[in-house]
């Protein structure tokens, strides 16, 4: 029976452990270039013990494959020089390192890059994606295996220990499967035809690297679509890999990622089973003489153990696992697993990705600010007093990282508990994971000493008494009533989460955020029987949300009943018995329409709750202000601008403006851990 820190032999390369951070693309590329944001990100997690880091997700290989999720481009030889500075970095702290290679096939965009026609084996257009593909020639094929053979020379020259080649959803993928593959030639039909494309790229980067070079292939293991890709298939297209001689490892995935609903099953946000494809995987293991890799929402030790020891799979993947905690490897080796920052599903860093945007991880506000936050806290040179109002999420964040500098931190919080507003936010069904976040913050403030005192309206007096150098005021926000004729009858989503007011009947919820509040509040309205109707003036429903948490929120809001209304802005209420005449205005053309309801719910952003603040503002050295140069920059922010003031201020989070939780994390870590 294996276990994850057993060491493992993958061909000549020697892995420590057996666990992996598979290739993504968390578009922090520079001219499609791993540059040094790229390299010190995977750095960071081979400092924190991981075996192989495989980089380059969706790396494309030919111009007619563009980046529309900020990929890496591997076709032409201006990425090797970035390449090599990449495996230095990651091979200097012991892991392994392998760059995934692809063609996109349509699984891309036709009016990105050089506007170049999309390829596919036929011309069926992909919904996620929206091209309509050209279906190839032999012309194209040739060509198409000549980027894939010039990229993994580019790889090998750029210090590789071995490249992925990836067919599941993209152009290999789309050959083999027949939910894309619609051809009479040699390229269509059987399986054998349709996995000739792939045979013939792998003799051809085989046969260009030499047999040394390790190359695994990401695969899918059972398409779980009518029509698609089976089980059997899968396995007998594995078969068919390993004969060919060439493959060193398969990397298995599941599901069709042509949509929002498929790619949150592939990449799975909170809302859905964890891990459910383990055996998918142990099937394929049983199947070939090949090691096998998985990873599909494995994010606690425990389930990557069982899919280790269970005999499933050779090397698990941790992915955003260690997004969250990239010492994960090394916290668990020090016998510190509850230390352990979790991934909880939050869905930020892939759901941004996909908006164009570069990857963050909800709560681990370092991750990808290498060059500028520490992951790692050190002890400050002298101890100080410091001081943080406010038991949400920002001000933990601000309590635990001045309390890793060895700081003496006192935290006054209002209410009876610690969380703030993922109280609220964990609430319903879809969204509950949330509450991991605040469930990890609350462990390590009280690990670290910090002094809690819960039930504390904290007025400037409790903070000076207290003689602090450092206040950080982290009391958030509240929100008001809508400013519209009658606003005064509707109840915001807050009075809802906390059961402040009981609702009833047909309820009309209107969001003017277009975030996940909205969303756990329907759920909630629904869950205890309401019939909802979900309205925003945006264009499309829960605007600010990502493809995977949006389209998992919808679907389960959608099976529960609740209907949605786009375009609609709240205009008027007005008190007709006991109900609330809701006055609609089309965002667009005005036209005004009437809903009788029981209740109208609002979700409408927050209100900074900065009275305190203002009242120690000018008794503060800085005047409350923190140097924004320094702030990104990750040094000191405070300047001394008031020569009378007692000690250093600023605020956080919803306290500032109205924002999220990252939003609160972050500014917590800039102003705490120079402190």
């Amino acid at each position: 029976m294996s276990d994850l820190f057993d060491p493992f032999q993958l061909k000549h390369l020697a892995l420590r452990n057996r666990i992996v951070s598979t290739s993504h693309a968390p578009n922090f590329v520079e001219d499609g270039n791993p540059r040094d944001r790229y390299r010190l990100y995977h750095e960071e997690k081979a400092k924190g013990g991981v075996a192989l880091t495989m980089v380059g997700g969706s790396t494309n290989i030919a111009p007619d494959s563009p980046s529309v999720f900020g990929q890496l481009y591997a076709g032409d030889d201006s990425i090797i020089p970035w390449f090599r500075k990449l495996t230095d970095g990651v091979h200097e702290h012991g892991s392994a390192i392998m760059c995934q290679i692809t063609h996109m096939g349509r699984r891309t965009a036709w009016d990105d890059g050089h506007w170049l026609p999309v390829l596919a084996p036929s011309g069926i257009r992909e919904r996620a994606h929206r091209a309509f593909p050209k279906a190839m020639e032999q012309e194209d094929i040739d060509r198409v295996i000549g980027d894939f053979t010039a990229a993994a020379r580019r790889c090998q020259l750029g210090g590789f220990d071995g490249i992925e080649i990836l067919s599941h959803s993209h152009l290999l993928g789309q050959f083999l499967s027949p939910l894309t593959n619609q051809r009479d030639d040699d390229y269509g039909g059987t399986l054998e035809n349709c996995m000739r494309l792939t045979l013939q790229v792998l003799d051809a980067v085989r046969a260009e690297v030499g047999t040394e070079f390790i190359l695994s292939m990401r695969i899918t293991g059972d398409e779980l679509t009518e029509g698609g890709l089976s089980a059997e298939d899968c396995i007998a297209a594995a078969r068919m890999l390993e004969r060919s001689g060439h493959v060193d490892l398969l990397n298995i995935l599941v599901g069709t990622p042509y949509d929002d609903l498929g790619l949150a099953e592939w990449v799975r946000p909170m809302g859905l089973p964890a891990a459910p494809h383990i055996t998918v995987a142990g099937r394929i293991r049983d199947a070939v003489d090949l090691p096998i890799l998985h990873a599909g929402g494995i994010a606690d030790i425990a389930t990557a153990r069982h899919a280790v020891s269970g005999g499933h799979v050779d090397l698990v993947g941790m992915t955003r696992a260690q997004m969250a905690d990239p010492y994960l490897v090394q916290k668990l080796a020090r016998g510190e697993e509850e230390r352990i920052r979790p991934c909880v599903g939050l869905g930020y860093c892939v759901d941004r990705v996909n908006q164009g945007k570069p990857a963050v991880c909800g709560h681990n506000a370092a991750m990808g600010r290498e060059q500028t936050l520490p992951h790692v806290i050190t002890l400050s040179d002298t101890r100080k007093k410091v001081v943080v109002v406010g038991g949400g999420p920002g001000g933990l964040e601000a309590a635990r990282v001045c309390a890793l500098r060895d700081h003496d931190v006192v935290l006054f919080e209002a209410s009876d508990r610690l969380g703030g507003q993922l109280v609220l936010a964990a609430k319903g069904m879809t969204r509950r994971q949330v509450w991991g976040v605040a469930d990890w913050l609350v462990s390590e403030v009280s690990i670290l000493g910090v002094d809690i005192r819960l039930n504390t309206y904290a007025e400037a007096d409790d903070v000076l008494s207290e003689a602090p150098d450092v206040v950080i005021v982290a009391t958030g926000g509240w929100p008001e009533t809508l400013a519209i004729p009658g606003g005064d009858l509707a109840i915001s989503s807050w009075e809802v989460l906390s059961s402040e007011v009981r609702v009833s009947g047909e309820v009309l919820l209107f969001d003017e955020v277009g975030d996940h509040p909205a969303a756990v509040t329907a759920d909630t309205l629904a869950g205890s029987g309401c019939s909802v109707n979900l309205v925003t003036p945006d264009r499309t429903l829960l605007h600010d949300l990502g493809p995977t948490t949006s389209a998992v929120a919808l679907r389960d809001l959608a099976a529960s009943g609740v209907t949605f209304t786009c375009l609609k802005e709240l205009a008027s209420l007005a008190r007709e018995g006991n109900r609330v005449r809701a006055y609609l205005r089309h965002a667009l053309t005005g036209d005004v329409t009437e809903r009788l309801v029981d209740y109208v719910v609002v979700e409408h952003g927050l209100s900074p709750m900065a009275e305190l603040y203002h009242d120690l503002k000018p008794l503060s050295r800085n005047l409350g202000q923190v140097e924004h140069k320094a702030l990104i920059g990750g040094t000191f922010p405070f300047v001394d601008t008031n020569r009378s003031g007692q000690f250093y201020l600023a605020r956080i989070g919803d306290t500032v403006a109205s924002r999220n939780m990252h939003a609160a994390i972050l500014d917590a870590l800039r102003v705490g851990a120079p402190v």
